[in-house]
């Protein structure tokens, strides 16, 4: 039976900044996306709503900022500060998905407009955060949005050095939810946008310990990962996130990358900062999995992870958190195969991380 989730595919990603210039210079210098869009003047009767279309390849990012209004931009960076406050979804037909995710129970934020060609309609989805609905006419260049015209193709020129970085899809959402809320929103994407739990397990490192499960949509084009922490252990990560980020959200975003090795060394070159890795991390990749890509050797000097599956392999790495309430951050994927989310990795970073102070402790000791 066709549903008007059919084709669903992720359009952009918005979110609520407070100073758009500078969100702006962050995402252009360190990602090496391009400022391909703007919003017209002025979007509202004072203009101080203003917004900057971004991205490279598939990835499109809007970024809002409505300093001094009362503009859900505004309410949202003061509750939680900059971060993502709407995955928006494109379809063939939103007023007809807007409608059935209705019907389904989900709530309305914004009825379908129609605005320079463009069908919008908005429901929430988790937290503050939403999904908005967009649909343009066939044959409409997919980077256009309402409020927002098009500017000079030697912008992007800003990108500079980042520009030559493979990334090119948002590879998945990781999304903490407050406890008790992972069953309800997995059943809130699965009866109301006909999304699928590919994926579920839980993950117990020392003392604390949290429950995923991965919803994707029919396309497979969009996928979230859903976390919530036991609260019956060891306060951690996930708890962190939420007590700072004041309720769910998006913890980080994932970009997909075609050549890891080679993104992660010139993103790094440009100035954006990674994670560090334990030395003992890739004393046991041997031990663990015969290497599909690169070496031991470049992992090890670019602090990138390893993990697989019973499809493939999988490399990654997180950035810094350079958020004020230390939250939002990302993240860089190659996919050698593999559909999972690297949980080995975190199990395997805390042996390593034991092992470390293994050796500390012995070295004292001599």
């Amino acid at each position: 039976m066709s549903s008007p989730f059919d084709g669903l595919r992720l359009d952009h990603v918005g979110f609520s900044v407070g100073d758009l210039a500078e969100a702006t210079e962050f995402f252009v210098n360190n990602y090496g996306l391009g400022v391909y869009a703007q919003s017209t003047s002025p979007v509202e009767a004072d203009g101080s709503v203003r917004a900057h279309a971004l991205g490279r390849r598939d990835i499109r990012f809007v970024l809002t900022d409505s300093r001094g209004t009362d503009h859900p931009a505004s309410a949202y960076v003061e509750r939680h500060g900059d971060g993502v406050s709407d995955i928006a979804l494109s379809v063939p037909d939103a007023a007809a998905a807007f409608a059935e995710a209705v019907r389904r129970g989900a709530r309305p934020v914004a009825e379908p407009q129609e605005r320079d060609g463009v069908v919008t309609a908005s429901i929430t989805a988790f937290g503050d955060v939403t999904h908005t609905f967009v649909q343009r006419p066939d044959g409409m260049n997919p980077a256009v949005l309402p409020g927002l015209s098009p500017v000079s193709q030697d912008r992007e020129a800003e990108a500079a050095g980042a520009a030559a970085a493979g990334l090119h899809t948002v590879d998945h959402f990781a999304v903490c939810l407050e406890p008790g809320q992972l069953v309800p929103t997995v059943e809130f994407y699965e009866r109301v946008l006909d999304f699928a739990m590919v994926f579920t397990e839980r993950i117990v490192v020392g003392g604390q310990a949290m429950d995923s499960k991965v919803v994707q949509s029919r396309s497979g084009a969009v996928t979230l990962t859903l976390i919530e922490p036991d609260t019956s252990r060891e306060p951690g990560q996930i708890d962190k996130f939420i007590k700072e980020h004041g309720g769910a959200g998006v913890q980080h975003i994932a970009f997909a990358t075609d050549d890891i090795v080679r993104d992660v060394d010139l993103l790094g070159a440009e100035g954006l900062a990674f994670l560090k890795t334990p030395a003992a991390y890739y004393d046991q990749v041997p031990d663990r999995l015969d290497l599909l890509r690169h070496s031991v050797d470049q992992l090890r000097a670019l602090n990138i992870l390893v993990d697989e599956d019973q499809d493939g392999q999988l490399l990654q790495i997180f950035t810094k958190s350079v958020h004020p309430r230390g939250t939002l951050f990302f993240e860089l994927i190659e996919r050698l195969g593999a559909r999972t989310f690297g949980s080995g990795n975190i199990k395997a970073l805390y042996s390593a991380v034991e092992l470390e102070m293994e050796r500390a402790r012995e070295d004292a000791a001599r």
